[in-house]
């Protein structure tokens, strides 16, 4: 049995944030089941919005945040959060984030410190830090370093969360997190981890479609232990798709970032043709939810397997500075982004709900916390403004550990070991591998960028199908990685057609052939798991 303060569960910019914010003071343990570097944070090639030029202000951002988010924001979480970020900034700053400066970028505004400013899709001015087009990569390398040196930081790399132990788990009348079940990958041993504090920052859950933009660790972990633990989870039916995904055989998960668009790219069919004008008023430079769905359309419409993403016409030099990642992968791939456009295909993105939270990133469950992807805070509502996602990670990682830091410590208690006396070690575990593909294959076909109730019921009966067989393995093998993934994308699928059935509009990422209008007022999804009688 192990024993910490506090456990973050995910290594991204949230669970680094937070860390670094308490192990000052308290004794910390992260867990992650890759390497602390394999997050979706450091895929994150965009940047980070705050309102840092004089001529901007928090009202604009509020007002772009609301407009994008289609009504589903919550506007008491949207201010809190941006009023919180520049001051998000100077501490990533301080932390020696390398944020490109205006002298290696070219002028673009009056950032008092003189850092360059981008602008993406939804945003009415400049306000989008980064560091070229690596942003998540400089900030991920930065505070990984950092919590690598902490000495009272534990990292528990290649260990994976079964489920979250709490009171009601174990039939005590102390309510709240007491501790986790974490599998050793390397040992093949479960350990029991016992702590008050737990965070999830687990990230998304992309991996639930064929085609996202994700990492392989974005299996929605957090938002199914934390609903299997009895939390509510809010507004799943919004999966964000990303637009522009580098279309090419050898490309995997390889995003072309919104800024690419925000500096001037056009999107284009094979002929050249520009086609978003007739789409949005605001062509390029639309929200995603409505690129994606205009590059769907153009897509099925002319039997297409991919449209073009052209900036080719701006000078060379720029493109090479201000996008040298994207200049070189598409290089290495045969296309140069300096004389022809890039092929690209919509792909799933990002998780807009997730675990609701309060301003202080607190669940339902008394000790367990949720920050960034993993949870909903309200900002997003139905579609997230880009490069307000990594804002959040860092103003909600503070606010976690803020409020841990000033609660009495919660009591702990001996907990019982992890039960492996009653299975065996699996027979066929080819039936995983085949129950991936399939849950995956199903939610693409049927729970995609535009929906139908004929197609969610659809993905919903063989859901069922899919839970019943991954649950009956997981009672009677023992766990691996690739088994406890399943089962927590399965959940998560399940929460994404239930919300998604239960909107009878189409709103923001939710677009509905049967309902393709938008009701009046707008109100969250919010499910509830039945309490054990």
């Amino acid at each position: 049995m192990k024993q910490f303060d506090v456990a973050i569960i995910g290594s991204g910019l949230a669970g680094l944030t937070t860390a670094l914010q308490l192990a000052d003071k308290l004794k910390v343990a992260i867990i992650c089941k890759r390497s602390v570097s394999d997050s979706a944070s450091r895929w994150a090639q965009g940047g980070i919005a705050a309102v840092r030029d004089p001529a901007d202000s928090v009202a604009e951002h509020v007002q772009d945040t609301l407009v994008a988010g289609g009504g589903l924001c919550e506007r008491d979480a949207v201010q809190f959060i941006l009023e919180n970020a520049s001051k998000s900034i100077d501490w990533l700053v301080e932390q020696g984030v390398p944020f490109s400066r205006e002298d290696e970028e070219g002028p673009s505004n009056t950032e008092p410190n003189g850092f360059h400013l981008t602008r993406e899709g939804g945003h009415s001015r400049r306000r989008i830090l980064h560091v070229a087009d690596a942003t998540g990569d400089a900030v991920q390398t930065t505070l990984e370093a950092k919590a690598r040196n902490h000495p009272n930081i534990q990292l528990f790399e290649h260990h994976m969360v079964i489920d979250l132990i709490t009171g009601d788990r174990l039939s005590e009348k102390k309510a709240g997190i007491l501790g986790a079940y974490v599998l050793d990958e390397q040992s093949q041993r479960v350990l029991t981890l016992t702590c008050p504090y737990i965070v999830l920052a687990c990230g998304g859950a992309g991996k639930v479609y064929n085609y996202t933009t994700n990492p392989d660790t974005a299996t929605g972990d957090g938002i199914a232990m934390a609903w299997r633990a009895g939390c509510r989870i809010s507004n799943m039916e919004f999966i964000q798709f990303h637009p522009t995904c580098l279309y090419h055989p050898y490309a995997k998960s390889f995003l072309i970032t919104e800024a690419v668009r925000g500096e001037g790219g056009l999107l284009k069919l094979p002929d050249g043709t520009r086609f978003m004008p007739e789409h949005d008023e605001r062509a390029e430079l639309a929200p995603r939810d409505v690129v994606a769905r205009a590059i769907d359309f153009e897509m099925k419409k002319r039997g297409l397997d991919c449209v073009y993403l052209d900036i080719s016409h701006e000078p060379a030099e720029k493109l090479k500075k201000h996008f040298p990642t994207i200049y070189k992968r598409c290089l290495e791939l045969g296309i140069d982004i300096t004389k022809q456009g890039i092929p690209v295909v919509p792909a799933a993105h990002y998780t807009c709900g997730g675990v609701v939270t309060d301003h202080n990133a607190r669940t339902d469950i008394p000790g367990l916390y949720a920050v960034g992807e993993t949870a909903y805070t309200g900002l997003h509502g139905a579609n997230r403004l880009a490069s307000n996602s990594l804002l959040e990670c860092v103003v909600l990682g503070q606010a976690a550990a803020n409020h841990i830091l000033t609660k009495p410590n919660r009591e702990t208690m001996g907990l019982p070991d992890w039960d492996e006396s009653r299975v065996t070690d699996p027979d066929e575990e080819v039936v995983i591998s085949h129950n991936w593909a399939e849950l995956r294959q199903t939610m693409w076909n049927y729970v995609g960028i535009v929906r139908t109730d004929k197609r969610l019921e659809r993905a919903q009966h063989r859901i069922q199908l899919l839970r019943a067989e991954i649950l009956e393995f997981y009672s009677n093998f023992r766990v691996s990685r690739d088994l406890l993934e399943l089962r927590n994308l399965v959940d998560v699928a399940d929460l994404i057609v239930t919300s998604a059935l239960s909107r009878k509009e189409s709103r923001g990422l939710h677009f509905s052939a049967d309902y393709p209008g938008t009701l009046p007022k707008a109100f969250p999804t919010v499910l509830q798991r039945p309490k054990k009688k």
